[in-house]
């Protein structure tokens, strides 16, 4: 079946959904994104995802497609509309599509573009790199200096992807000055002496919405936390490590740079944080 995407207002077949080749989104990056995951039909910490969402919008200066309720609503009619059971939703605004390319920023006479579509993703609750856990590669971190907006410039995260592939791991963490930032798409974790530790929240990494939802679960468990940066070699010492997105939930790190991580398998508090 095809999926039937949302382009600018209109629900159409994938076949038949165009943008302008003059879209700011597709010429500058001018554009921000949201994923959300869905678990048996349902959106999951949507509410979290259309806060950054607005926060990203904010502060771009970049107008808004739609009010709260109706991207609710856009977002609920993509899932029944593909019959999604298992997968995500990706929803992008851009700068709109003015009549001719310039760096400056268009007018309130051009719209916003606002673009849906799904994913359908089999085993994205239990899947096998759960279970056993994946490793990873570091590469420095070569990205602009504004990470907490969450926008389209993903060109050197997909190449940190392809480094850490071509030295045979499955995802990579980027590093600035001997310190972890984050996943190429997610935020890292470790537990160290007993302590969960993750970054703290800064202009340097995303706000993860999940990485919010595993911290309020480890305090609700009454796990111990610290919000700091930590270095590869102290996450190559740690008992554990993970990483948590929207699309992963909470992903054991077992091998980092060709080195395990504790036992080189899955730990206890990945697991549990992740069945919480």
């Amino acid at each position: 079946m095809s999926r039937i995407v949302h382009v600018n207002g209109e629900w159409l077949p994938e076949a038949e959904a165009k943008v302008s080749v003059f879209d700011r989104g597709f010429l500058m990056a001018d554009a921000v994104y949201e994923v959300t995951s869905v678990l048996d039909g349902r959106l999951v910490d949507f509410a979290g995802h259309l806060a950054r969402l607005r926060r990203s919008l904010a502060a771009l200066d970049l107008p808004s497609p739609a009010g709260d309720d109706a991207l609710l609503a856009l977002h609920r009619e993509a899932v029944a509309r593909n019959a999604l059971d298992e997968g995500m939703v990706y929803c992008q605004v851009t700068r709109g599509a003015p009549a001719e390319r310039d760096f400056l920023w268009p007018g309130p006479e051009v719209p916003p573009g606002l673009v849906l579509f799904t994913q359908e993703k089999p085993g994205l609750a239990l899947g096998a790199q759960a279970r056993a856990g994946i490793a990873v590669a570091t590469v420095p971190d070569l990205r602009w200096g504004r990470r907490d907006i969450k926008t389209v410039q993903l060109l050197y995260p997909s190449w940190a992807k392809m480094i850490a592939k071509g030295q045979g791991a499955d995802d990579a963490w980027m590093v600035e000055e001997g310190l972890v930032t984050e996943g190429s798409s997610n935020n890292a974790w470790i537990v160290a002496g007993g302590r969960i530790v993750t970054r703290g929240l800064g202009e340097d990494i995303l706000a993860g919405i999940t990485r919010a939802t595993v911290l309020r679960c480890a305090a609700e468990a009454q796990l111990a936390v610290e919000e700091r940066p930590f270095t590869v070699e102290e996450a190559q010492g740690a008992e554990e490590a993970f990483v948590t997105s929207a699309t992963t939930f909470v992903l054991p790190v077992v091998r980092i740079d060709g080195r395990p991580v504790g036992s080189g398998a899955p730990g206890p508090v990945a697991r549990r944080l992740r069945e919480l």
